[in-house]
């Protein structure tokens, strides 16, 4: 009597969920600023005890009420000085981004230009930049050029050695495979190099960002009569600390608002990547 065997369990093809695209979610991006939030909150309660209780002179620590009320006062005053910080940080910033950028790439594809170049951006960046701002003035005049040029220099180094940081990230067997498969250097480059430069070119960028704030408000220091680092220079000479802290939570604002921008444009151009990081965050030890 024959055996039959048995009959092998129906196999049911599970079908595999489609990967869908990142995208960025504001809600998601705005959930995770609660922390920031709630510090900073618990920082302006401790500032108004310590003003409160009166640990401190009114004249070294303001409180918090008399830096609302001067800016709500000089509103219209801070708007305008602000405004001209702003656009010296953006022209200084977006022109530091391009040269940084393409120094990277000239140093990435030729060894001759890195080994004449990185040295010279070494030097220049361990310079301070206060000490050499006045000589833009002497050079360039009192004018808006001498801000740009600091926050020029203050922002240039991170997004060049990001830059060439990343550009050199790429799998050298994926270089060896674009060029058997025929592809020039131009397009090796849109498709495969500077895209894998992305995420330490963003963060690059944004550290850039608040430098230059910084290097614009240095400049203005040195000699100008307008922007925020004027109105600080203003404020301490007459002792008004609350204008004077209220100057730089401005200042501090701006550069906030600039590092979120671009935070903003990183997730948007490289969504793979801030998925992947809020991913890594979420599991232990990664």
């Amino acid at each position: 009597m024959a055996v039959s065997a048995p009959a092998e369990p129906s196999r049911t093809a599970t079908p595999v969920p489609r990967r869908q695209r990142p995208t960025f979610a504001p809600g998601s991006t705005l959930a995770s600023l609660w922390r920031p939030i709630a510090l900073i909150v618990v920082l302006c309660i401790a500032w108004w005890a310590v003003t409160k209780a009166e640990l401190v002179a009114p004249y070294i620590l303001p409180s918090p009420a008399d830096t609302w009320n001067v800016a709500r006062e000089n509103a219209a005053y801070l708007a305008d000085h602000t405004w001209v910080t702003t656009w010296e940080t953006i022209i200084g910033f977006a022109i530091a981004a391009v040269i940084g950028e393409l120094v990277a790439v000239a140093m990435v594809y030729s060894p001759s230009v890195e080994k004449t170049l990185y040295p010279l951006i070494l030097f220049a960046q361990v310079i301070p930049k206060i000490a050499i701002a006045p000589l833009f003035i002497v050079w360039l005049g009192f004018g808006p050029t001498p801000k740009i040029l600091v926050a020029v220099l203050m922002a240039f180094f991170p997004i060049a050695i990001s830059g060439l940081a990343g550009l050199r990230s790429v799998d050298p067997e994926i270089l060896e495979l674009t060029s058997t498969m025929g592809a020039s250097r131009l397009k090796t480059f849109a498709k495969v190099r500077f895209p894998a430069s992305l995420p330490q070119l963003m963060s690059g960028l944004k550290v850039a960002a608040t430098l230059a704030v910084t290097g614009a408000v240095v400049g203005e220091f040195v000699g100008s009569n307008e922007g925020l680092g004027y109105v600080i220079l203003q404020a301490n000479g007459n002792v008004d600390t609350a204008m004077l802290f209220a100057a730089l939570i401005i200042m501090s604002g701006l550069g906030i608002a600039l590092f979120a921008v671009i935070e903003i444009a990183e997730k948007l151009l490289i969504p793979w990547h801030s998925s992947r990081r809020a991913t890594s965050s979420t599991i232990p030890g990664a």
